[in-house]
């Protein structure tokens, strides 16, 4: 794997690395989606035309077109790999930086979806997006990571990282669930709502977002905490330093779950609580140059069109 150069001190924010060299390169992808193996097959093919060693995720290398590049879990890119190529939405690149977080391998995103909040390179770009950052024109963003933990009569019974958010719901044949939340083992609120998202700012503009959650700077270390639906208006949305520790009780309900970034999940019991934490490492995020967080949201918000009114001016 490789290192950062002593003097590039990684903070939360984008910085210039140019040190990295990039010898090991894993691409990774959602098996099933349509077209995805013409695309890595081509992609492998000129990675390694380019001196670079490439391997695939297993559960997409089974396709003939990628049997020619050595196959590994992403317990073994996790220790292999240099840089991490994730092909398809934001969904697929969230899966991976869970998988190989503790070792915060950088993860650079070719966006085969739709929004893409956090894959910068589009499909249609992704040889002159690749050049780019294999010519040392990139930034690394170090984003944080949420941890969380479910207990059961005081022992732990799962738990999972989390990119975007770490979500308490309903199943959607239940009603209202009932939550008590602790800051720092200090009472915060006990609220009914269809649930509660603890999001990362990474993920203030995934499902938090949609629930009028604020948008959160990736250099602000915090959560942002959103209620879903609450029962009383009075509920609203909060920011908190991520230095602390947020325990969820389970008070009442049919049905309770938590998930990570919607697609990890466990059942859950009337007085479990759920610890929610910064996690100690975090994802590595590399941006191609010309990236700039306010392109994105403009982009991706459609903050760039003009005001109705002026369109109805002219």
């Amino acid at each position: 794997m490789v290192h950062d150069d002593q003097n590039s001190k990684l903070i939360y924010g984008v910085i210039k690395v140019m040190s990295l060299r990039f010898e090991t390169i894993a691409l990774v992808g959602r098996p099933q989606t349509l077209g995805l193996e013409n695309t890595l097959a081509a992609m492998a093919a000129w990675l390694e035309a380019k001196t670079h060693k490439v391997v695939i995720e297993e559960s997409i290398a089974e396709s003939k077109l990628l049997s020619a590049w050595k196959s590994l879990n992403f317990a073994e890119i996790a220790q292999q790999a240099d840089l991490v190529i994730s092909v398809g939405g934001d969904g697929t690149l969230l899966g991976a930086a869970r998988q190989i977080g503790p070792q915060e391998v950088p993860l650079l995103g070719i966006n085969y979806g739709r929004v893409g909040f956090v894959t910068d390179i589009p499909l249609s770009q992704w040889e002159v997006g690749l050049q780019t950052v294999l010519a040392g024109d990139y930034a690394i963003e170090r984003r944080g990571l949420i941890s969380a933990t479910v207990s059961r009569a005081g022992h732990p019974v799962w738990s999972t990282l989390a990119v975007n958010d770490v979500v308490v719901n309903r199943s959607s044949r239940a009603g209202m669930i009932e939550l008590e939340v602790e800051v720092d083992g200090e009472h915060m609120a006990t609220q009914r709502a269809d649930g509660l998202i603890v999001a990362s700012p990474t993920g203030s503009t995934a499902y938090a977002l949609s629930a009028n959650g604020p948008i959160l700077h990736p250099r602000l270390r915090g959560f942002i905490m959103v209620p879903i639906a609450p029962q009383s208006l009075s509920n609203r949305p909060i920011c908190l330093p991520d230095d602390v520790s947020i325990t969820i009780r389970v008070v009442e309900g049919r049905e309770p779950r938590v998930s990570g970034d919607m697609q990890v999940f466990s059942d859950l019991h009337i007085d479990d609580d759920i610890q929610i934490k910064h996690a100690p490492h975090a994802m590595r995020l590399v941006h191609p140059k010309g990236y700039s967080y306010f392109g994105t949201l403009r982009s991706k918000l459609n903050w760039h069109e003009p005001p109705l009114y002026e369109t109805t001016r002219r």
